[in-house]
C-alpha cells in the first residue's frame, strides 16, 4: 500500500507578506499623517491672512480717528481765535448796543400813531425782562418813571449823559436798576427792558440826543455806525 502524504498548511505568514504589510501600512499613515499636515498648514495661513486682514482694518481705523481727532483740535482752536478776535475787536469799541439780541423795529424819523411826530429814536424788539446795558460811559441824569421827566409816553426811562457831550436814552423799560447821579460804564447793567409808556408791543426805545431833553434826538443807528458798532 501506499502512503498518502499529507501536507500541512502552516497558517504562520510568510516573511515577505509580513514585509508587504509593514509597507502598507506604513503608506497608509504616512498618506494619512500627510493629508493632516496639509489640512494643518491650509487652516493655519487662513487664520493667518485673517488676522493680518483684520489689523489691518484696525489700523485704519486708528489712523481715521486720529485724523478726525486732529481737525476737530484745528476747528477747535480756530473759533476759540475768531472769540478772542470779537472779543478785542468789541473792547476797542467805546460804544455797544443798548441790548445783545434783538430785530429791529420802528426806526428813526418813522411816522406812526404811537407818537405825535416822527419817531425820535430806534426801537428793539426784545422780549420782557432782556437785560438794558449802558451804550457807552457816563453819568445817569435821568431815572424813572414819567419817561424820567420826559413825558408819560415814554413810561419807565433813563438818561445818561456821556463826556463826549452827547446823551442816550433808554424808555419804556420794565425795571430802572439806576438812579440820578450814578456813574456807569459801557456794557453795565442798567434796566430791564419792558412794555410801559405808550407802547404797542415789548421793546427797547433808544434815542442818542444833543441835550438831556426830548427834542434834541439825532439818527441813533447811524451815531452807533460812526462808533463801529454795526445794528
Amino acid at each position: 500500500m501506499s502512503k498518502r502524504v499529507t501536507f500541512k498548511h502552516s497558517h504562520r505568514p510568510s516573511a515577505s507578506r509580513v514585509r508587504g504589510a509593514v509597507v502598507a501600512a506604513g503608506l497608509g499613515t504616512s498618506m494619512v499623517l500627510g493629508a493632516g499636515a496639509a489640512f494643518a498648514v491650509g487652516t493655519t495661513g487662513t487664520i493667518g491672512a485673517a488676522s493680518l486682514v483684520n489689523a489691518g482694518a484696525a489700523e485704519s481705523v486708528a489712523q481715521q480717528a486720529a485724523a478726525q481727532g486732529k481737525a476737530a483740535k484745528v476747528a477747535e482752536q480756530v473759533a476759540v481765535k475768531k472769540a478772542e478776535a470779537e472779543k478785542a475787536a468789541a473792547a476797542k469799541l467805546s460804544w455797544v448796543t443798548p441790548v445783545s439780541q434783538y430785530e429791529l423795529s420802528a426806526s428813526y424819523g418813522n411816522d406812526g400813531s404811537r407818537w405825535a411826530h416822527k419817531h425820535s429814536g430806534q426801537d428793539f424788539a426784545v422780549p420782557i425782562g432782556t437785560k438794558v446795558a449802558a451804550a457807552h460811559n457816563g453819568t445817569v441824569v435821568k431815572a424813572g418813571p414819567n419817561g424820567g421827566g420826559d413825558g408819560p409816553a415814554y413810561g419807565n426811562a433813563i438818561v445818561i449823559k456821556h463826556g463826549n457831550g452827547t446823551y442816550s436814552q433808554y424808555a419804556h423799560l420794565s425795571q430802572v436798576d439806576v438812579h440820578i447821579g450814578q456813574s456807569v460804564e459801557k456794557g453795565q447793567k442798567i434796566a430791564l427792558s419792558g412794555n410801559t409808556g405808550n407802547s404797542s408791543g415789548p421793546h427797547l426805545h433808544f434815542e442818542i440826543r444833543t441835550t438831556a431833553n426830548y427834542g434834541s434826538a439825532v439818527n441813533p443807528v447811524s451815531y452807533l455806525h460812526k462808533q463801529g458798532v454795526s445794528v
